[in-house]
């Protein structure tokens, strides 16, 4: 689930009655929300599209030229001298024009790259484009089909090429110009080969469903039959008859995908089925390939509890396991990573994988050696904590296989930070690599030496520069001087970090904006920001964006925004964060009324005029703090919310909760919908029509019961939008929407 937010309404006096509000604002050294959410006038720069090359030492990345069209060039890290053009659009030519570059991908080699355009999206994140391989050598281009094609994947030879079209896996053969069609069983809504289920896609993060093996001689890969799971469908609008979108979206409780892997071998052009026991009740999350030969796939069953990784080859298509680790509640998925020695006298495989079974999230290593004698055969295992110490790694970044150094991310003792760290894989010691307070994320060369940071922490924009891997700075990308310059002349509140002890005792990590001339002699009605969700942080000493300077526009307001990591949320340990489990929302809800009584108590604050705004699981909580807790929120603006767990789907839902049938209390006391008769203050519902993650049906049902039992209520929605609801002068309208809201009813 994602916090995102959208709205329509009759914009023209709406606009109208804040544009003198506004321009006010504006005379004293505020800004106004078509500065925040439409004229992005405080919108801090990046630096897209930086990739490393395969040397270490150099980057490339798209520039606009003179002639309207991109240059591909390719500039030294150290000095960010320009090296060389590795291609231009304007020298490459499609029916008889610069070629369009949405994305590019080069292969292994770096001697060809695939250049694509005109994105069509077909889930929330992930969708089809028009295709070419481009030859840096010869110069020519090729179109690989006359349609438009998902996943285009060169193989490591840069011989073959792999894509997925109408739910079938293709390969296009390079030297010989010829495509050979996989699968032939691909149906929409029916059976995908290459690709993934929706549910797969946002709750498991991945969307291309194959996988090359190293020698390019295999292609591993998914095919999902989506047959039994149910159809859920929305209407799009703007024409005399809406358009149907169907899909298909396992709702909790409701029948999966059944989901095999295949390994494809290309000599022989055979596919073979790895047994990981599909028609059981299972996820398989993860596949990857460990060697030339060996694929890795994740197991997990439905209650995400169990995990097992087991080995594959062509040849062997049993399972071998390698890993398994079970949870009496529930295990998060994680990339791992791999590495592979053979000799004549044994084969050395090692996993090394994040796991929160010492309590925190650390990184682990198992080593499983394979001895090969004239007479007898054995299999020697050792299991091995790399990390230690009661404080979680947010972030595992991989492993420096030369130097063997690993590299993470994490807070540390200080939950609202991330900074870099290296363990060395020999002695395990560790080394802090970034000092300054605040967020890094981090983004390393191929080869490790260099990486990119970008710093930024609660108060400033993020400086994004490139380091060695001491941590020196050897040249800044962006520095975001204009920005930060302009708001220092701009009316920002005063923020704060710190935390507070609820009735029970539990210590919760919180920030505070106040008014830029708060005197705590005087009385200021709360805003609460939440999300709330599980393993998520809000206390987080990082740039917010447009996000954050909202608050501050509240805080000019004259109201104290304020967010708290309640029960559940992440960087403080297993206990911390699997405590809601079977509970969605009851211990965040209680942490949200207990910071309402908390800070409610404090000489200036007006109690009687606490507020809450949140989305997606947010929205949800907005929701249950109106509701389950009525007698301390005087109002709530809910976005996209949850309104019944019963109606999300079944991965997120069922990994903290089980199923409905087996949880029928956890799902139903939770859920605001059935509570609706408890609102006393004054609430907002937002949605997106065309919502395809935290549906429409939340909102029409929860209105629905607010009707029936005569509830009070505001709504607003917004057609054709979706989850984010983004685009346009949209955010504009939403947040003008929620802000005229709050400022009648709190």
């Amino acid at each position: 689930m994602i916090n995102r937010l959208f709205a329509i309404l009759n914009c023209v006096v709406f606009f109208n009655t804040n544009a003198q509000n506004e321009v006010r604002l504006v005379e004293n050294n505020l800004f106004t929300l078509q500065d925040i959410w439409f004229s992005r006038d405080y919108a801090a720069k990046g630096v897209p599209g930086l990739r490393s090359m395969n040397d270490g030492i150099s980057y490339c990345q798209l520039d606009a030229n003179g002639n309207k069209t991109q240059d591909c060039n390719r500039y030294e890290i150290k000095t960010g001298k320009l090296l060389n053009t590795i291609f231009s659009a304007e020298n490459i030519q499609v029916d008889g024009k610069p070629i369009k570059i949405s994305s590019f991908e080069f292969s292994e080699n770096e001697k060809k790259v695939i250049i694509t355009n005109e994105f069509e999206a077909v889930y929330r994140h992930s969708g089809k484009s028009f295709t070419y391989l481009y030859d840096l050598e010869t110069k020519t281009i090729l179109k690989i089909n006359k349609n438009k094609v998902a996943y285009p994947s060169l193989s490591p030879d840069g011989k073959k090429l792999a894509y997925v079209s109408d739910n079938d896996l293709f390969v296009y053969d390079v030297l010989k110009n010829k495509t050979l069609q996989v699968t032939k069983d691909g149906e929409k809504n029916k059976i995908i080969n290459g690709a993934v289920d929706w549910v797969y896609e946002e709750e498991f993060s991945m969307s291309r469903g194959f996988e090359w093996s190293s020698n390019s001689e295999y292609i591993a890969f998914y095919k999902f039959d989506e047959s039994n799971v149910p159809e859920f469908s929305m209407d799009i609008y703007g024409s005399l008859y809406p358009k149907k979108e169907v899909w298909k979206y396992p709702k909790a409780g409701e029948p999966n995908s059944k989901v095999d892997v295949y390994i494809y071998q290309l000599a022989s052009k055979k596919s073979k089925k790895c047994e990981t026991n599909s028609d059981s009740d299972q996820y398989l999350p993860r596949i990857k390939w460990m060697s030339d030969s060996y694929l890795s796939v994740q197991r997990l069953n439905r209650h995400q509890n169990h995990l097992e990784v087991l080995a594959f080859s062509f040849q062997l298509l049993k399972p071998r396991l390698l890993y398994e680790e079970k949870n009496i509640k529930y295990l998060d998925i994680n990339d791992l990573e791999f590495d592979f020695h053979a000799n004549k006298q044994n084969i050395v495989r090692e996993v090394y994988y994040l796991s929160e079974k010492s309590g925190f999230n650390h990184l682990h290593k198992r080593t499983l050696t394979d001895f090969y004698g004239q007479k007898t055969q054995r299999t020697d295992i050792k299991d091995e904590q790399l990390t230690k110490g009661d404080w979680d790694i947010d972030q595992f970044l991989g492993i420096d296989k030369i130097n063997q150094k690993a590299y993470y991310t994490s807070g540390g003792a200080i939950h609202s930070d991330r900074q870099l760290f290296e363990i060395n894989l020999k002695d395990l010691t560790v080394k802090q690599i970034t000092r300054l307070a605040g967020w890094h994320q981090i983004k390393f060369s191929a080869t490790f030496d260099y990486f990119v940071d970008q710093h930024s922490d609660f108060n400033t924009p993020p400086i994004t520069t490139i380091k060695n891997r001491e941590g020196e700075i050897v040249r800044t990308l962006q520095d975001n001087k204009a920005l930060i310059q302009k708001l220092e002349t701009t009316s920002l509140g005063t923020t704060s970090f710190s935390k507070f002890k609820t009735t029970e005792g539990i210590e919760l990590d919180y920030w505070k904006i106040v008014p830029k001339n708060f005197d705590s002699s005087k009385k200021y009605p709360i805003l609460f920001f939440v999300y709330g969700g599980p393993g998520y942080q809000t206390v987080k000493n990082q740039w917010g964006g447009a996000q954050l300077l909202w608050y501050h526009y509240m805080a000019n307001k004259g109201y104290v925004v304020i967010t708290i990591d309640n029960r559940g949320s992440g960087a403080k340990g297993e206990e911390f964060k699997k405590c809601t489990y079977l509970n969605l929302g009851k211990y965040e809800t209680q942490d949200y009324i207990e910071g309402a009584k908390y800070f409610g108590k404090q000489t200036w604050a007006d109690k009687s005029r606490i507020g809450i705004f949140g989305w997606s699981y947010g929205g949800f909580m907005a929701s249950n703090c109106i509701t389950k807790g009525a007698d301390y929120f005087k109002a709530a603006v809910a976005v996209a919310p949850v309104s019944n767990w019963r109606f999300y789907d079944n991965i997120y839902t069922e990994r903290y909760m089980r199923t409905p049938q087996e949880n029928a209390s956890g799902y139903d006391d939770n859920s605001p919908i059935n509570h609706v008769e408890k609102i006393k203050g004054n609430y907002l519902i937002i949605h997106g029509t065309a919502d395809d993650n935290v549906h429409f049906q939340n909102a029409a049902e929860m209105v629905k019961a607010m009707n029936e039992k005569n509830i009070p209520y505001d709504a607003e929605y917004y057609p054709n939008f979706n989850h984010s609801i983004v685009g346009g002068k949209i955010r504009w309208h939403l947040f003008t929407k929620i802000s005229s809201f709050i400022e009648q009813n709190l």
